[in-house]
């Protein structure tokens, strides 16, 4: 695993995931919610690939040089740069983890777990109508249209209580400051401090995001014979909510998190560790 972005179009392992350098070890660290995404996916199809790991303030020329584009825009107009990115032999780059799902599928139908995609109903959606500091991917209707809604209101439901979750990350120390004033600027905050929440304020944030995935929460309820939506079965939609709880896992402190793992008789621990289990290896 390299620690430096230095372009990079294949590897012995043939697929290249690009995902964010957090504090070392990057692979215990790693907790980005979208780049977790695309590697349950990866890991759910048992598709051989490499994680090329990226620093927070090369993001932006690590698209550029693999000729992708931002996908996204603040509200101001100007471009947002994140990650995943998957590359490899034939293919064209990939900048987001929902295409990367929809790439998988595609390219390797049936094999690993199965299908990412199996029809069900996904009918969550965020009760909270809110603008979203950082932007989020908007989708036109296609294939995968449920699960692309399901997305995106889970990412809302998330992304609206991120400032639990901000004061948690870890950077090298190396670039810790660069990054801390990059988070700043972006958010026209005081400073890195100003921009967590504490005491009475955070708890009452931190029961807003309780009851806002309470509706999810009911939707693991329906079928108990396993930890994801469909039982034992898992899908994508169960790797979309475990790329935010892999989130929380690392970024909350210890205390918060083992709530939120027992939320709701324990739906989202369950499906946290399931995924960890089967599909959470960094490679």
């Amino acid at each position: 695993m390299e620690s430096d972005f230095v372009p990079k179009a294949s590897s012995p392992e043939g697929l290249v995931l690009y995902d964010v350098a957090f504090r070392p070890p990057y692979a215990s660290n790693a907790c980005a919610p979208n780049p977790w995404k695309a590697r349950y996916a990866l890991n759910f199809k048992n598709v051989p690939y490499s994680t090329h790991w990226v620093q927070m303030h090369q993001i932006k020329e690590a698209r550029q040089s693999l000729g992708v584009p931002p996908g996204r825009q603040f509200a101001d107009g100007t471009d947002f740069y994140t990650l995943p990115m998957l590359s490899g032999p034939g293919i064209t780059t990939i900048g987001d983890s929902f295409d990367i799902a929809a790439f998988l599928e595609e390219k390797f139908p049936g094999e690993g777990a199965g299908d990412l995609f199996p029809d069900q109903e996904l009918p969550y959606k965020c009760p909270i109508v809110m603008e979203v500091l950082v932007p989020l991917s908007e989708r036109p209707e296609g294939s995968h249209a449920a699960y692309a809604r399901f997305n995106t209101e889970v990412d809302t439901a998330f992304s609206l209580h991120a400032q639990l979750m901000g004061q948690g990350m870890v950077w090298d120390p190396k670039y810790e400051a660069d990054i801390k004033a990059e988070f700043v600027r972006r958010v026209g905050a005081e400073s890195w401090e100003a921009m967590g929440v504490y005491g009475e304020a955070r708890t009452k944030v931190f029961g807003a995001l309780k009851d806002t995935v309470k509706d999810l929460a009911e939707m693991f309820q329906k079928d108990t014979s396993g930890p994801f939506l469909l039982g034992e079965v898992p899908s994508y939609a169960d790797v979309i909510v475990g790329g935010w709880l892999r989130m929380c896992s690392r970024t909350l402190p210890g205390e918060e998190w083992k709530d939120v793992e027992g939320w709701y008789d324990g739906v989202f621990g369950r499906l946290h560790w399931a995924l960890q289990r089967r599909f959470g290896d960094v490679k």
